[in-house]
């Protein structure tokens, strides 16, 4: 079964299109997607992540729409945006804490995750890592990143496992880098 299927994907309202986009992803495998855009290569991380509708064509997460099923979907999906998130010690916590609660998962064992995936997550800049970290906690099958840092491929790689990952990307070698 894919756990990312896009068929013509497109969104559009009158600031902003992205796609279209046609891709199955199934489990442990990748996908990165280069766009001219800055803003488009985000649209396409929304709608893969089931945050943005699709206004045309067809995005299913598992086997469900996120135009009508988004709880089910974001419960496959976990979505890294790719603005920086500045955190001290304690905001961190009460972040991962918030995402716990998000995805209805024991707390405590979050911040343990939390605290094992900051270890492997060494040397990378913090403000990339935490929005990476509070995606991993729900134990997603699917990671969609928007824009990641291609001098963090390696560890992003690492830590995202034997998840299906979709990355998008704004220029050819930051691709490269998550292909």
């Amino acid at each position: 079964m894919a756990l990312l299927r896009m068929r013509k994907a497109f969104f559009s309202n009158a600031a902003v299109s992205g796609g279209p986009v046609t891709l199955d992803l199934d489990g442990g495998e990748r996908a990165a997607l280069n766009f001219e855009r800055p803003l488009e290569a985000t649209i396409v991380a929304l709608m893969a992540a089931g945050i943005a509708k699709a206004s045309t064509g067809t995005v299913l997460i598992g086997d469900y729409d996120p135009r009508v099923q988004s709880v089910h979907c974001k419960r496959i999906a976990g979505f890294v945006p790719h603005e920086p998130v500045a955190l001290d010690d304690a905001a961190f916590s009460r972040y991962i804490a918030y995402r716990a609660a998000l995805w209805n998962v024991d707390a405590r064992w979050a911040q343990t995750h939390a605290a094992g995936l900051r270890e492997r997550l060494e040397g990378m800049h913090e403000a990339f890592a935490y929005p990476l970290i509070g995606a991993l906690v729900g134990m997603p099958r699917l990671l969609v990143i928007d824009r990641p840092q291609a001098a963090y491929a390696r560890q992003i790689l690492d830590v995202a496992g034997d998840r299906a990952l979709l990355s998008t990307h704004a220029n050819a070698t930051a691709a490269q880098a998550f292909a």
